[in-house]
């Protein structure tokens, strides 16, 4: 029954916590590699100039 009442309805969402702000649930590991990378200047889009200085593919 619970099942057919998840299908016609769906599952509540469980990425809120309880004061209704969107927590993700994910490692804490995880959380410190996506900080690392977001403050790493290679993955700085204010400073993408939109191309790269190695050619994906180099003239004979």
């Amino acid at each position: 029954m619970k099942s057919i009442i998840h299908f016609l309805f769906g599952k509540s969402p469980d990425i809120f916590d309880e004061n209704g702000q969107v927590r993700h649930k994910l490692p804490e590991e995880k959380w410190k590699k996506w900080d690392a990378r977001y403050h790493d200047e290679k993955h700085n889009w204010r400073k993408h100039r939109g191309t790269a200085t190695k050619s994906r593919n180099p003239k004979p």
